[in-house]
């Protein structure tokens, strides 16, 4: 089963477009990652939000060490207001199963 994650990146507010920068270069790298199915970026009042979905456990783990992740990591670095804040995300059933489901 697919695993769904959502991080939400906080930019210091004189950082915003550099954050923006780094995090489209690392896009179409992440793409390429083995086992990525949905690595979508979404932004809000200067805040960004990645919608992700890895074909499993391993697939996740490898992104994490993966040198798109580390590249990017170099590239936020003290540009962030806090930590990207990570959450994996448990389905719930619910409803038409192809609208009640990332």
């Amino acid at each position: 089963m697919s695993i769904v994650v959502v991080a939400t990146l906080t930019p210091k507010p004189d950082a915003v477009d550099a954050v923006r920068e780094a995090l489209l270069a690392a896009v179409p790298k992440v793409h390429a990652e083995p086992g990525c199915e949905l690595y979508a970026l979404h932004e809000a009042d200067g805040v960004f939000v990645f919608v992700e979905r890895w074909a499993d456990a391993d697939a996740m783990k490898a992104h994490g060490k993966a040198e798109p992740l580390t590249t990017l990591g170099a590239a936020l670095a003290g540009k962030l207001a806090a930590a990207p804040d990570v959450r994996r995300l448990t389905p719930v059933p619910a409803g038409d199963a192809g609208k009640g489901a990332v």
